[in-house]
């Protein structure tokens, strides 16, 4: 990868990032990208823990009777699983998540096997070749990844049905500010969550609440990981970022998806599970910050993590706070790094702000 970026980040902080964002995670899969987060974490937390299915969280405990926020991101990647091999050996896949099939021929892929990684290329018939009358986007059905087997059998002694399967493409910088590559949704959630424990543990004297940060798995198909957590913790207010969509890219509908700008800054999000007090808190912040938060808006589900924890036993009040990313679900997502730096010092003044006995009810 090429690099040429001059961030705050330290040499440690640096490092933390780019392990996360190569670390294979697929849905169900997440325990190696899991351990990188908690290894960076147990210098500087004062609680880690993990439940059964592989979320993960850090504790910052400041009294026992002073108010509980859950700092929430997912740690899970879209990605594919081996459904069948043919009597060729040729493997044939179904997705996990929200894959697109029709961007992922001539792709190389990786394979995650008991053994190790087996690279695989998926197929894509030679132009030449092609029944151009019938040059329609693929169904999964209609992909087959090839790993050089000539048999069912060579095949299924380096790899077997339920292997998790990701794209081949790590990140790399694109210049001073933007990343591109597979993952960053979201990984860069759990990476600013993870900084903002670190920095709250720098500045503990000014801490007035306890802090959970919460990376979950199994967003991507369901929000099923914070669903659990949120459950166990029950925290009096949630704060939960993921990415969305940045829509300044040619061919997209303002008037039906709004405009979010890679580069200006977090998004918060209005109507859904989005509760009005943390929404006023959320701007009350910036207001003081100086910073201006881009807006999007939810008719029902914001589709994110926030759905899942919301509505966890008495109600948990939430707010949904999101980085802009180009091109999701795509193995060339694309993101501002100045924009996770304004994310991570936004969420730092959002707690810092948060006093020992506030309220977040709608009536107090």
């Amino acid at each position: 990868m090429t690099k040429g970026i001059d961030m705050t980040f330290d040499k440690r902080t640096e490092e933390f990032l780019e392990n996360l964002l190569v670390t294979p995670s697929p849905t169900g899969f997440e325990k190696a990208g899991q351990q990188v987060w908690l290894d960076y974490l147990k210098p500087v937390a004062d609680v880690i823990e993990t439940d059964a299915y592989g979320s993960a969280a850090a504790r910052l405990e400041v009294h026992p009777k002073a108010i509980t926020v859950m700092l929430e991101a997912h740690c899970d990647e879209i990605g594919m699983i081996v459904q069948y091999i043919d009597e060729s050996g040729f493997v044939y896949v179904n997705r996990v998540g929200g894959s697109d099939p029709g961007i992922a021929r001539a792709r190389k892929v990786f394979i995650h096997s008991r053994d190790g990684i087996v690279s695989g290329v998926i197929g894509s018939t030679a132009i030449h070749l092609q029944d151009r009358e019938n040059n329609k986007l693929p169904k999964w059905t209609d992909l087959f990844i090839d790993i050089g087997a000539s048999s069912r059998e060579e095949a299924l002694g380096m790899i077997r049905v339920g292997d998790p399967v990701t794209i081949a493409e790590q990140f790399e910088y694109m210049s001073d500010e933007l990343i591109t590559g597979r993952a960053l949704d979201n990984r860069l959630g759990g990476f600013a969550v993870a900084r903002v424990i670190e920095l709250l543990c720098e500045r503990r004297d000014e801490l007035n609440v306890n802090v959970i940060a919460l990376n979950a798995v199994q967003e991507e198909v369901g929000g099923f990981g914070a669903r659990m957590m949120a459950y166990r913790y029950d925290p009096d207010v949630a704060v939960v970022t993921d990415v969305t969509h940045a829509t300044d890219t040619p061919g997209i509908n303002h008037k039906q998806h709004g405009l979010v700008k890679l580069g200006k800054g977090p998004v918060i999000n209005h109507g859904g599970a989005n509760h009005p007090v943390v929404l006023s808190h959320f701007e009350n912040v910036a207001m003081k910050m100086g910073m201006q938060l881009q807006r999007e808006a939810s008719g029902s589900r914001t589709g994110t993590d926030t759905d899942s924890i919301f509505y966890q036993k008495r109600g948990i009040p939430s707010g949904l706070v999101s980085l802009p990313l180009r091109y999701m679900h795509s193995p060339v997502e694309l993101a501002s790094l100045s924009d996770v730096e304004q994310l991570t010092d936004f969420l730092v003044e959002v707690v810092l702000a948060m006093e020992k006995n506030q309220s977040f009810s709608l009536f107090d």
